[in-house]
């Protein structure tokens, strides 16, 4: 495609900018997203490219009005997207991972489609790479079909559902297994079968009910005075994208100059909370409620939740509590950079390194209750568009001693009987990694809202034993019990597929233990995660059948 690239003849200054020191080639950012989209070749949307001025990735030229950028410029940012990015993880991590497997060419909307991001969750893997192994796809790395259409899949780490919803979408039976209670409310959630009317129904009903709530209170009042603050402070000291910019090339020192502008904000805010007369503590610290939500969120919390208690449906019912939980995350008193690791409440207004500005806690959740409501709705439609009349359940229980089918007898009867006639064709899951995530805690504020029991002392590589010889052995024996329970309930020629990073090599001993083989391994580079360690990151996708 030839395109229309300007050249500017002689330099040309952005007010806040420093005047560019010689010529360069100029785009629009319709032509910009035009270059980018040919030149990575994936497509490369308008918004992307304005994503990247937003948050001063690249610079904004004004010239006569209109805005252009530096096709110099936005081909330097790219130049670690375009080919060495591969390169360099390969060097890090050795020449045996398959690229093909990183899924680079998805897009976030993407590797987050549908019901999978109905509720955040640490650790989960993306549904291509459940995907790429349950269909009936061949490649050249991939030379063999493992699963058929009608076949029944078994996660005995479930998660937050990713394999049941995968095998929906292909035309496969699954059942997932979790120790967590609240983890398999999220994957029965999302396969849950909904009349969309009465949710939205439901909602409505809530919100204006929420609405009236609110309204007994002053806090959209104080809230409303603080922003248009915070709006006229953060363009005076923080102007977008100009900040950020600056902030990339190192021409400000962030901490110095952020602790500097909190406090000459502190004051303004003292004076609203003290106006409004919001109290922003609790009057005791003895749970995760208590500790990290100011009581005006509490208190919408709690009305909203006695409001969805009272539904007849079990599945909306079931929806709405997911919804609700998602909200809670998103308002509990932190930054928005610390919402996945929680360091201590934050109750004042704060520099936000993520958004480069000054940003306040929430002080209600009205706005999170409405967005993630119609978020929900489009997901599970979405979904319903694509999955199949198949059947998926996610039983509570230790995968080490349960018994798979008298489970799900009791729960789902006629699946139950298919389930014992037909066995289970394999496995695909991600376990648990030795000493990385506290499972139930990362849910602490849905366990006190929901009164659900924990079980914590079952997790297997529970956070609190580390990463040690004996919690390695525990790791292996617990992995392994699993395994050989599991067994049980396959059939004879069974595939299992199981992800993890294996920096300890413990697969081989667990597959010796588990009476299996390991006939296979797939390494696989993991791209942006979701962590703060933004470090070249490989896990090995390890194929195990029975031992012969």
């Amino acid at each position: 495609m030839k395109m229309n690239i300007k050249t500017v003849q002689k330099p040309v200054e952005n007010f806040l900018f420093p005047m560019l020191e010689f010529d360069r080639h100029l785009l629009t950012i319709k032509e910009a997203s035009i270059w980018a989209t040919n030149h990575l070749g994936k497509n490369v949307t308008t918004s992307n490219i304005s994503y990247l001025i937003q948050y001063g990735r690249i610079r904004k030229i004004d010239k006569n009005g209109l805005v252009f950028i530096s096709v110099a410029e936005l081909n330097d940012y790219y130049k670690s997207y375009n080919g060495s990015r591969e390169i360099a993880y390969k060097e890090k991590l050795g020449n045996d991972l398959n690229w093909a497997l990183s899924f680079d060419q998805y897009k976030e909307a993407e590797t987050t489609k549908h019901v999978h991001r109905l509720h955040p969750y640490k650790g989960k893997f993306i549904p291509q790479l459940v995907e790429y192994f349950l269909d009936d796809h061949t490649d050249s790395f991939k030379k063999d079909v493992y699963f058929n259409a009608g076949d029944i899949i078994l996660d005995p780490f479930s998660g937050s559902g990713t394999t049941m919803v995968e095998a929906s979408e292909l035309g496969m039976n699954a059942i997932g297994i979790d120790i967590s209670a609240f983890n398999a409310l999220i994957g029965n959630s999302k396969i849950a079968k909904y009349n969309i009317v009465e949710i939205e129904k439901e909602v409505f009903n809530i919100t204006n009910a929420l609405l009236g709530f609110i309204e007994k209170s002053n806090i959209m009042e104080f809230e409303e005075e603080l922003l248009s603050e915070l709006f006229i402070f953060n363009d005076k000291y923080f102007p977008v994208p100009e900040y950020k910019y600056k902030l990339r090339r190192k021409e400000i020192n962030e901490e110095k100059y952020a602790l500097e502008k909190e406090r000459i904000f502190l004051p303004i805010y003292k004076k609203l909370i003290k106006k409004y007369k919001i109290k922003i503590k609790q009057d005791n610290n003895d749970t995760f409620i208590d500790k990290w939500f100011f009581p005006q969120i509490r208190s919408e919390i709690e009305f909203v939740f006695s409001k969805i208690k009272k539904i007849d449906d079990e599945n909306i019912k079931n929806i709405l509590s997911i919804i609700l939980s998602r909200t809670m995350r998103s308002c509990r008193a932190t930054t928005h950079a610390d919402l996945a690791t929680l360091m201590e409440p934050v109750t004042t207004t704060y520099y936000c390194g993520k958004h480069g500005k000054m940003c306040k806690p929430l002080f209600s959740i009205l706005k999170w209750w409405k967005t993630y409501t119609k978020d929900t709705v489009d997901r599970i439609s979405e979904f319903s568009e694509l999955r199949t009349n198949t059947e998926q359940i996610c039983l509570v229980g230790d995968s080490r001693v349960i018994n798979i089918f008298d489970e799900v007898n009791k729960i789902k009867p006629n699946f139950g009987k298919l389930l014992k006639k037909q066995k289970i064709a394999g496995i695909f899951s991600s376990p648990p990694y030795v000493g990385l995530i506290d499972y139930h805690e990362q849910h602490a504020y849905a366990y006190d809202l929901f009164k659900f029991k924990r079980n914590d002392e079952l997790e297997i590589g529970p956070l609190f034993m580390g990463k040690g010889a004996a919690a390695r052995n525990s790791y292996v024996e617990g992995i392994s019990a699993v395994l050989n329970n599991c067994k049980k309930f396959l059939i004879d020629d069974y595939n299992v597929f199981l992800v993890a990073n294996d920096k300890f090599n413990m697969y081989p001993i667990i597959a010796e233990k588990s009476g299996m083989t390991i006939v296979q391994q797939f390494h696989r580079p993991v791209l942006n995660r979701t962590e703060k360690d933004k470090a070249a990151y490989s896990e090995t996708i390890f194929h195990l059948k029975e031992k012969k």
